[in-house]
């Protein structure tokens, strides 16, 4: 099992930054990708970011690339997204997610119904 908890969330104007954080519990986190998903009001839940279990490898959604990145901490449990230059189009609920890999640091998931565990979420609102 692995628990997960999003902060960091808030109002912000665009053009403005703003970092996430996501805590996980368990012991195998290191072995997990972990990716960010956003939700917009009477949207589907979309893909954001995702990164290996070795944090080496990344993918981004193309609206988000060079503004967003994703970096984690295997060491405290943590994986992070700096969101930068923000749009008013970014405005969501942002949540963290966890797969396991089973080792594969090739493996990284974008679709959401890969993923194992999931955050409560934390809001994100970009004013123009």
């Amino acid at each position: 099992q692995v628990h997960l908890e999003e902060s960091g969330g808030g109002l912000v104007q665009a053009g403005g930054s703003l970092r996430l954080s996501c805590a996980a519990s368990g012991r195998t986190f290191s072995t997990y990708a972990m990716g960010w998903f956003r939700q917009a009001p009477w949207k589907e839940r979309e893909f954001v970011a995702v990164i290996s279990w070795s944090g080496d490898i990344t993918y981004y959604l193309d609206s988000v690339k060079g503004r967003f990145t994703i970096s984690r901490d295997n060491a405290k449990n943590t994986v992070a997204l700096q969101m930068n230059s923000l749009k008013p189009e970014d405005t969501a609920v942002y949540y963290c997610a966890a797969r396991s890999t089973l080792g594969s640091r090739f493996y990284v998931p974008k679709a959401k119904d890969e993923y194992d565990y999931w955050g409560q979420g934390t809001q994100v609102t970009v004013s123009s």
